[in-house]
């Protein structure tokens, strides 16, 4: 007999990176003998990188085992028939100590027919960034392919980059397609499809303990360029206290910001699974079948069948993640 589905939670997966540094066990206490953690894998389907389950019945469940035996009950009908057996999302925390590589990445056409895989677009948070931090978005001008091989090929690439200054707070749209990268000093959550595909453009001239640098992909990567996509990457956002405020609503996922004061009462009416991310304070989540707290730095995943609960918190902030 199956067990009843309930609010799940999963052990992260973390990733030690050549530009990873403390702050994923300083802000969002993460444990691990590694040092440099770059990112941790709060909830992931990526073959090879898939999530297990910390808590109640289906604990040390892998989240693949978990959707086979549920189906549609976990992502709902719509999203099953979609996506059947692969969890369409993958959610970290990125913490950049140094400057991530510019990059992109394939849509759903190219990384299906080169890697057999989802495209990736994705968002960001800001949870916490140090003074003069940054992000590179897009490019500062309209650009097209000559211009920009032209750069690339002169070792001037930084000149047509857009730097935005970030605080804590400021939200991000990258679509596939768009050129990016996280500067040194940001701490972030990042909702994407799941997707490990990434094309490296530029590294800064970096190298390993060894001399080597990083394998760049621009052979690759110029055919996923998007040239005609709009400077629209910064989302602006409600924030009203006890309700969800929408941030990004795409083809494929819808994303909500709460700050949340008191309780809650909630009802799930889309028939779709619902990703919480506490990217501030501790929040409760409960009905009369179960009582799951969520601290900073922690993912819930609250099946599809899960229809009314409450959200309680003295004061906490989550983001509130679905496919609708």
């Amino acid at each position: 007999m199956r067990a009843a589905l309930y609010p799940l939670k999963f052990h992260p997966i973390l990733k030690q990176k050549i530009w990873g540094g403390e702050k994923l066990h300083h802000y969002l206490n993460k444990q691990s003998t590694l040092k440099d953690i770059g990112e941790s894998w709060e909830l992931s389907d990526v073959e090879g990188d898939v999530s297990i389950v910390s808590n109640g019945a289906l604990k040390g469940k892998s989240l693949t085992d978990v959707l086979t035996d549920y189906g549609a009950d976990l992502l709902g009908t719509k999203n099953y028939e979609r996506f059947g057996n692969k969890f369409p999302l993958l959610i970290k925390f990125i913490d950049a100590k140094s400057d991530l590589s510019v990059q992109l990445h394939p849509n759903d056409t190219l990384a299906k027919s080169r890697h057999n895989s989802f495209g990736k677009t994705e968002m960001w948070y800001v949870m916490q960034a140090d003074e003069d931090a940054n992000l590179i978005v897009g490019f500062n001008q309209e650009m097209n392919a000559e211009t920009y091989l032209s750069h690339l090929n002169n070792k001037t690439l930084t000149d047509i980059l857009n730097f935005d200054k970030v605080k804590a707070g400021d939200t991000y749209f990258i679509a596939a397609g768009r050129i990016h990268a996280i500067g040194a000093g940001v701490l972030l959550a990042e909702i994407q499809q799941t997707s490990d595909i990434t094309y490296r453009v530029y590294d800064w001239d970096r190298t390993d303990d060894e001399g080597n640098e990083r394998e760049l992909h621009n052979d690759i990567a110029i055919e996923a360029f998007d040239f005609e996509m709009p400077n629209d990457f910064r989302v602006s956002y409600e924030t009203t206290a006890n309700q969800s405020n929408s941030m990004v609503n795409c083809a494929y996922f819808n994303t909500n910001v709460i700050e949340l004061k008191g309780n809650l009462p909630k009802k799930n009416t889309k028939d779709a699974f619902v990703i919480y991310m506490c990217v501030e304070g501790e929040a409760v989540i409960s009905n009369s079948n179960y009582k799951e707290t969520i601290k900073v730095g922690e993912t819930l995943l609250l099946p599809a069948t899960i229809l009314d609960y409450q959200l309680s918190a003295k004061q906490a902030k989550l983001l509130e993640v679905s496919i609708d």
